[in-house]
């Protein structure tokens, strides 16, 4: 995952991975992680995404971090938000009420600085990773969080119809990733639609992993 092809994504404006909506998988099943108010969700990769607004507004305390500063200082001006903004641990962070996001590299984010997870919301981290770059982030994402349950969001298609991100990620892919650390729970699968449809065909999927 080169830094450079995500900096020119954002500077472009080629952000189709962006869901202008939010994703109704969310929005349809995140209820079954049985979150109280004032619960805290990590959101990984979390680009500008209107499901951080979504999940404040369920009473979550919502963290994201983001490897683009641009996107993150999006979200706040689109939002119409005025965030407090500090460097600390070669990152920026960004707070206001109860959404805190991270600028910077997610590997330099560490368990100190995050705080206490009770969740996780990965719509669009782990598909964005090369497969040789997979282990290194699912390995990192759990000593993080401290294993905290996850909703996560996969895409399943044949690989050879089109180049990611967002990349395949099939339920045995899930599973070795996560061998020891989760149990893989089916949520729903939907056929995949957006601009990724005029790419290929397959599906969609949630899962509950828990530990």
């Amino acid at each position: 995952m080169d830094p450079n092809f995500w900096h020119q994504r954002w500077q472009d404006n080629k952000i189709a991975f962006h869901e202008a909506e939010g994703n109704a998988l969310l929005s349809s099943h995140f209820h079954l992680l049985s979150l109280q108010k004032g619960d805290r969700v990590f959101i990984p990769l979390c680009g500008k995404s209107n499901d951080i607004g979504w999940l404040a507004g369920q009473g979550c305390r919502v963290v994201g971090i983001e490897l683009s500063q641009a996107a993150v200082e999006a979200f706040f001006a689109e939002n119409g938000l005025e965030a407090e903004v500090s460097r600390v641990g070669g990152l920026r962070r960004y707070r206001s009420g109860p959404i805190e996001l991270f600028a910077g590299d997610f590997f330099k984010l560490s368990k100190e600085l995050l705080g206490p997870v009770d969740a996780i919301y990965d719509r669009a981290a782990l598909v964005a990773m090369p497969e040789r770059m997979r282990t290194s982030y699912a390995h990192h994402l759990a000593k993080l969080s401290g294993n905290a349950p996850q909703f996560l969001i996969t895409f399943d298609y044949d690989q050879s119809q089109t180049e990611g991100p967002p990349f395949s990620v099939p339920a045995e892919t899930i599973d070795r990733l996560y061998e020891g650390i989760y149990r893989r729970e089916p949520v729903a699968s939907v056929e995949i639609a957006g601009p990724l449809a005029e790419r290929c065909s397959g599906t969609e999927n949630a899962w509950l992993l828990r530990p």
